[in-house]
């Protein structure tokens, strides 16, 4: 009998331990780099462009015999994720191919026409994480306009959005607030992959002038919509310093917007980023008490006292709650950074997080992509009195973008 419970579980074990979903790069070799063969090709990626067994795929194009990739780009953090987040990047040649690397953040966030010269395809493989301020995607939409304006094809190898694929929050960005961190008029949260993605900005007129380009996208291959990053069986690896784990995407999105302030400390600067909300005033069991009676879906806050070694507060002891997510289906992840700024003004009147942090509007803003959100929320400081503005976009999103569904 024992014997049968040690094979169940060892069977178990080697099921679920298995990769269930080949992304676009994979896919892309299983077919030979068909669509690669007898052309230039240029490569946008980063570290997190890598096969299931973690091979990169500059590695994996340059080695093939039948493609021939003749240059780079990185996005921020470069190709081999060695600059730091806002980081100038110059031009420079990867160690180990010698390929040219052609920065998209330093001089210039699109490519011109000097980079593309002699290129007839560019490919763009980065995992990003399905929040619409996080700059990859905006990489990859003024990619496809310069690939428009020169005539040159973009291939975009697919990968799972660690949000999941039905998870919409969020309100559009507004013209007045485009920016590198919010490039497009989509929600906070998009619920697409990022091939699902490039397929809505080139079909429903998001690009610049609403150009289109001649655009493919490499599918995976086993991913399904309701997926966590966990159930696809790859492995995690970092987005970016501050995305370290499979679950930070999430943490990036519930505190992302109020870290902009540099009045609270997020956890960036210390072991746990996006996932505290805390400062010196702030009394730690107060403020989880106080959130915890609210009985937000799918979350607990938990007092914390930290000294962060770099960034808002660094080398000094601050006090506040680390947020634990308990249920990532249930949770409502935008609202919760105003919930605690609501709480916050109740506890703390003489603290108003707004008039502290003046210099910091126009980020707040772009990140919110409008700033009717913080024109309303710093009134009262209530939820309640943003909530509709807040999500008065996703219905109608929800309804355009059905039809971009590749899963």
């Amino acid at each position: 009998m024992k014997i049968n419970i040690i094979i169940f579980f060892l069977f178990c074990s080697f099921i679920f331990g298995q990769v269930k979903v080949k992304t676009g790069i994979e896919v892309l070799r299983d077919n030979n780099f068909d669509i690669l063969k007898n052309k230039r090709i240029g490569l946008v990626t980063n570290p997190t462009g890598v096969d299931s067994k973690l091979k990169s795929t500059i590695d994996i194009l340059f080695e093939a015999e039948s493609v021939n990739l003749v240059a780079l780009f990185g996005p921020e953090h470069g190709v081999r994720g060695d600059y730091a987040a806002g980081e100038y990047v110059d031009f420079y040649k990867d160690e180990k191919t010698g390929l040219p690397v052609y920065s998209l953040y330093g001089k210039t966030r699109k490519p011109n026409k000097d980079m593309l010269n002699g290129i007839d395809a560019i490919v763009y493989d980065i995992q990003d994480i399905g929040c619409r301020s996080y700059t990859y995607i905006s990489t990859m939409g003024l990619l496809m306009e310069a690939a428009s304006e020169n005539n040159i094809e973009i291939i975009v190898l697919d990968r799972p959005n660690p949000l999941g694929g039905i998870r919409i929050e969020g309100n559009y960005a507004e013209p007045n607030f485009i920016s590198f961190v919010s490039q497009f008029s989509i929600p906070y949260v998009y619920g697409l992959t990022c091939g699902e993605l490039a397929n809505y900005l080139n079909n429903e007129g998001l690009l610049k002038d609403k150009a289109k380009c001649s655009l493919t996208v490499i599918p995976m291959e086993g991913w399904k919509r309701e997926m966590s990053f966990e159930e696809t069986g790859l492995e995690w690896v970092p987005t970016s310093p501050h995305i370290p784990h499979k679950d930070s995407p999430f943490y990036y999105v519930l505190s992302g917007i109020l870290g902009e302030l540099d009045v609270i400390s997020i956890g960036v600067g210390y072991t746990i980023p996006f996932q505290t909300f805390a400062a010196k005033w702030i009394n730690g069991n107060d403020l989880a008490n106080n959130l915890n009676s609210l009985n937000l879906p799918g979350v607990i806050f938990r007092p914390v006292t930290y000294k962060p070694y770099y960034a808002v507060y660094k080398g000094e002891t601050i006090n506040g709650v680390q947020i634990h997510i308990t249920d990532f289906e249930k949770v409502n992840l935008t609202e919760i950074q105003f919930y605690f700024m609501q709480v916050h003004n109740i506890l703390y009147p003489d603290k108003n997080i707004f008039e502290m942090s003046k210099s910091r509007h126009h980020m707040f803003d772009k990140v919110s992509g409008s700033d009717n959100i913080r024109k309303l929320f710093s009134k009262n400081y209530k939820f309640d009195e943003i909530k509709e503005y807040l999500f008065k976009d996703v219905e109608d999103f929800r309804t355009k973008s059905k039809k971009y569904f590749m899963y």
